[in-house]
């Protein structure tokens, strides 16, 4: 494990690995190194042929935090791992990490190419955004009570798991591996905003850009990648056949190695 230094001082913990080109990993919610195997599988494929970059987002895992939180400071937290990398690196963001990725992107980090994987953006009709709303106002709630299971168990409700898949898990050792980074869901909720897509920051975004979905993930997300990728300036869209949002690392690699390699 190394670390660096964010511009507000809070450690970045991160994994290095491979020889090549630099690729930093943007997690979405919860994902951290201690509860995210597959993405410690992907880092290994791609460590075949680029340096590798992957790292617990600020309040997870080995990193530390800095109140009060804004979106910008995870930006500067990349800007950091991009400067340790050399100065430029690539970037794949996954789900909410993939819009922090396209907000570092658009606010000119040296990124020099984008992909990213199911971005979970909304119709923006008055139902989702009122959905929206409704779930930041729960998640606030729960969160300034301390309640942090009861946040988890929203969080993955809202996502659409199961009642009783929740019930399970939280009579498991990892649950509180969820709960101990509960709060981490109001800054991916704060990088999602009202979940609609936002054209005019995709506009502003020039680097070639991958955008993907999976073949067997719900049409919404179909619906968001395609949008994304229509607003980018400089991307194509990618469906990887009988994949969900949980993509598996060994049909996610390849895909990055091409394009990164391209």
């Amino acid at each position: 494990m190394k670390k660096v230094h964010s511009k507000d001082g809070t450690t970045i913990a991160f994994d290095q690995s491979g020889q090549g080109p630099a690729i930093i990993l943007v997690g979405g919610a919860f994902q951290h190194r201690a509860i995210d195997p597959r993405t410690a599988q992907l880092a290994a494929l791609l460590a075949q042929h680029f340096t590798v970059f992957h790292y617990d987002r600020r309040g997870r895992g080995d990193s530390s935090d800095t109140q009060p939180y804004a979106v910008e400071r995870e930006v500067e937290d990349l800007d950091a791992l991009i400067k340790e990398a050399g100065g430029s690196a690539f970037v794949f963001g996954m789900s909410s990490g993939a819009v922090l990725a396209i907000d570092a992107a658009a606010r000119g980090l040296a990124i020099t190419k984008l992909a990213l994987y199911e971005p979970p953006f909304n119709s923006g009709d008055d139902t989702a955004r009122q959905a929206s709303e409704s779930y930041t106002r729960q998640l606030t709630a729960l969160l300034a009570e301390g309640r942090r299971g009861d946040a988890v168990a929203l969080a993955m409700t809202t996502w659409g798991a199961p009642a009783e898949a929740i019930a399970g898990m939280r009579q498991t050792p990892i649950w509180s591996l969820f709960e101990s980074v509960a709060p981490t869901l109001a800054y991916d909720n704060a990088i999602m905003g009202d979940g609609s897509v936002p054209t005019e920051r995709l506009a502003s975004v020039t680097v070639p850009t991958l955008v993907m979905d999976g073949g067997a993930s719900p049409a919404f997300m179909h619906y968001a990648a395609q949008a994304a990728a229509h607003a980018l300036p400089n991307a194509q869209h990618r469906t990887l056949e009988d994949q969900t949002h949980d993509v598996a690392p060994d049909a996610l690699a390849p895909v990055l190695e091409k394009f990164f390699a391209g």
